[in-house]
């Protein structure tokens, strides 16, 4: 599959398999993803792969900081947080360093760990993969981030979810290009 094949056919998979993927395949996804642009070629992402038990831990977490926020918190409100992690075999957490030296700015650290997610999307659907790439509350729980080896006021950008797919995947066309750039000369 080409590039441009890749890049138009790549969708969010939420429905994966629970097989666990070899870990040959895991690093071809690594090794794709760091092939990502950026500045002053720091390579400001950090990757935190959890499998097995690391999610269920994850997941513990996850409903601890929920329970702390709100103590009367139902148990089945709980179970769906401990499961979160649980959705795919193979969990991917895409850290951002911050900048350490003046010359460098975070956002272009941001957007350099953003394009290595989207490295690593494009090589999970090139090898026939599915994932999907999620954040919510737990991607800004200090709690989470401490977990994963993150300091608090690190980005956490997000969580990959990755798997074989179950089923096919649903499609959808997306929309053009047109109604979002203005063309200058």
């Amino acid at each position: 599959m080409d590039v441009i094949d890749t890049t138009y056919t790549r969708h969010s998979v939420s429905k994966v398999k629970p097989d666990p993927l070899p870990a040959g395949i895991v690093e071809q996804l690594l090794g794709a993803a760091v092939q990502a642009p950026n500045h002053h070629r720091v390579r400001p992402w950090r990757f935190i792969v959890l499998t097995g038990d690391a999610r269920v831990r994850m997941g513990e977490i996850m409903a601890q900081t929920k329970l702390r926020e709100a103590p009367d918190t139902p148990e089945a409100v709980l179970d769906v947080e401990r499961s979160r992690p649980l959705r795919a075999p193979l969990l991917i957490a895409v850290g951002v360093d911050m900048p350490s030296e003046p010359k460098v700015v975070e956002i272009e650290n941001i957007c350099a760990a953003a394009a290595a997610t989207q490295n690593l999307l494009l090589a999970a659907h090139a090898l026939g993969l599915g994932a999907m790439w999620r954040t919510g509350p737990a991607a800004r729980d200090p709690n989470v981030k401490a977990f994963l080896g993150l300091v608090p006021d690190q980005h956490l950008i997000g969580f990959v979810y990755i798997g074989y797919p179950e089923g096919d995947p649903a499609t959808w066309e997306r929309p053009g290009f047109e109604d979002r750039v203005t063309w200058m000369e």
